[in-house]
This record gives C-alpha cells, structure tokens and sequence, in this order.
C-alpha cells in the first residue's frame, strides 16, 4: 500500500531563521506524522536547505530545482552533487512556475529526472495544465506530453520510486480549487499513462499528489480518492500548526 505523502513547498518565502524555527517545532510533528504513516517534507530555498536539514534532519527536505549537469559555467544554478553535499536528496522538477516564468520545458525536466535518479535523489516531477488549455479541454493532452516526454529513457525501477504532482495551474495560489472528481480523474489518468510505458507494477508503487489550493479543509477530500496519495501544499505549509491540521484532517 502506497504510504500518504504531505510536501510543502514553501517556494520564495522564509529567511534562514524563519526555516530553522519552522524545523525546530516541526520535530514533534514529523514523529506524529510517521506514527500514523504518513511521510512529510519540505522544499526551503536552497539557502534554507542547510538550516533545515541540521535542524531536523528526520524530516524530508527538497530542493525547488537543480541543474543536471553537475558542474559547469551556469551562472545562478545549483549542481546535484551541491545538495547531495548538504544531505538534501530530494528535489521538486518542473512546478509551474518554472515552466512559466523561466522557460522550463518537458525536454528540460527529462535531463534533470535522468540526473537525479543517477545520483540516487527523489524527484518531485510537477504536471499541470493552465487555465486557457483547461477550457479548451485540452487538459488530458497536456498531461500525457508532460508525462511520457518528462519520463522518457527512465526505468521501470526509477518510475517506482518516483513522486508526481499535478498541480492544475489555475488552481495554485487562487483559491480556486480542482473538484476531487477532476483530481481523482486526472490523477489516475497519470497512473494509467504510467502502466501503459512502465508496467503495473511500477504504476501501483508510483505516489501520484494533487496540489493547487490545498487546505486544511479540503485535503481528507482530495486524499479520500483511491489514486490520490498526498498533496504539494502551499501556503498552508509555512505554519506548523496549518500542516499538522492538515496531518489531523486526513487521519
């Protein structure tokens, strides 16, 4: 049985002391989480990832993006062999803002996904459609490029270990929400993608998130759907006491 999965990605937000307070108070929460199998994590800036990781090194730490080559002439990245340097091996790869404020394609997330699970890392690979291709019911169409081009040349035992959140871009940071129908569609729409490439067996073992608005409110809804295994959480991740409501709220 696929254990549920709560990450929080805390994008641009947190000075170091913020981050080292948060994983300080989040030692109680992380053993309340595991003893009802429930894994949790956090994605910092990567000036935070140090902090965290020293801090509270039991919780789950990721980084937002890295680069996948490991070392070279790119001004402003961050290399793998970096984080595995600070004990960070986890990793978020192609969430939407990426993709749109910085170009990041499909093509792109491959070589990272590649990179990491050669380096033995965790990725977070980040599906979702925006609001104009969700009206043109283009929805399915953009998942499946998202899906088969970003997992190309993986194999069947890195699928297995893989995490993949769709986040419907109209959805984060506006309130507006997917309908657990819609993320239970979609979701396993994404798992059926998978088992067509990779096999059954790597499509039971892969953890599928919905993210986009996730709350405290809504969140037993979303994980109640058989192919939703967890949530990539926003705002309500940058509080201890948001994320245990929402450890509280799926229980």
């Amino acid at each position: 049985m696929r254990r549920k999965l709560l990450f929080g990605n805390w994008k641009m937000n947190k000075t170091r002391e913020e981050a080292k307070a948060f994983a300080e108070e989040a030692k109680e929460l992380d053993r309340f989480a595991k003893a009802h199998n429930i894994d949790i994590g956090v994605a910092p800036t990567f000036l935070s990832l140090c902090g965290v990781r020293k801090v509270n090194p039991d919780l789950c730490v990721a980084a937002q993006n890295c680069h996948f080559e490991d070392h070279g002439a790119f001004t402003g990245e961050i290399s793998i062999p970096m984080l595995l340097d600070l004990g960070v091996t986890w990793c978020l790869i192609g969430h939407s803002e990426r993709r749109t404020y910085f170009g990041e394609t499909n093509e792109a997330c491959n070589k990272k996904l590649k990179a990491l699970f050669a380096n033995n890392m965790t990725p977070i690979y980040c599906v979702g459609e925006t609001l104009a291709e969700f009206e043109a019911n283009k929805t399915k169409d953009v998942i499946k490029e998202q899906v088969l081009v970003g997992l190309e040349g993986l194999t069947k035992e890195n699928v297995k270990k893989l995490v993949i959140a769709y986040e419907p871009v109209w959805s984060i940071g506006t309130g507006k929400n997917a309908s657990t129908t819609i993320a239970e569609d979609i979701c396993g729409y994404i798992r059926e993608l998978v088992k067509g490439v990779f096999g059954e067996e790597a499509s039971e073992e892969v953890r599928i998130l919905y993210g986009g608005s996730v709350k405290p409110e809504n969140v037993k809804a979303y994980l109640g759907e058989k192919d939703v295994d967890g949530a990539l959480v926003g705002g309500a991740s940058l509080k201890v006491e948001s994320f245990r409501q929402l450890i509280e709220n799926i229980l």
